[in-house]
C-alpha cells in the first residue's frame, strides 16, 4: 500500500500544479467599468467565436483537471 500512495501522492501534485497554472493563466471573466458601461454585445462575431479561444479551451481542461483532482483525493483516501 505504500508505493500506491506515494505513486498517488506524486500524481496528485502534478494535477494539483496544473490546476493551479490553468487558472492563473486565464483572464477574468469581468472587463471591468468599461463591461459594466458598455455592456456585451452578444450577436458579436467575437461572441459567437469565443469558444475556440484559449481561455475557453483552458477553462474546459480546468474542469478535467479539477475533476482529476477530486477524484485523486478520493482514492488517497480510500488507499490510507
Amino acid at each position: 500500500m505504500g508505493t500506491l500512495n506515494m505513486v498517488l501522492t506524486i500524481i496528485q501534485l502534478l494535477v494539483c500544479a496544473a490546476l493551479t497554472l490553468m487558472i492563473l493563466f486565464q483572464s477574468g471573466k469581468h472587463s471591468g467599468l468599461s463591461g459594466a458601461i458598455g455592456g456585451g454585445n452578444s450577436d458579436s462575431y467575437s461572441f459567437k467565436a469565443q469558444g475556440k479561444t484559449l481561455d475557453a479551451k483552458l477553462a474546459r481542461w480546468t474542469k478535467w483537471t479539477a475533476l482529476a483532482f477530486v477524484l485523486l483525493t478520493f482514492s488517497l483516501n480510500i488507499v490510507k
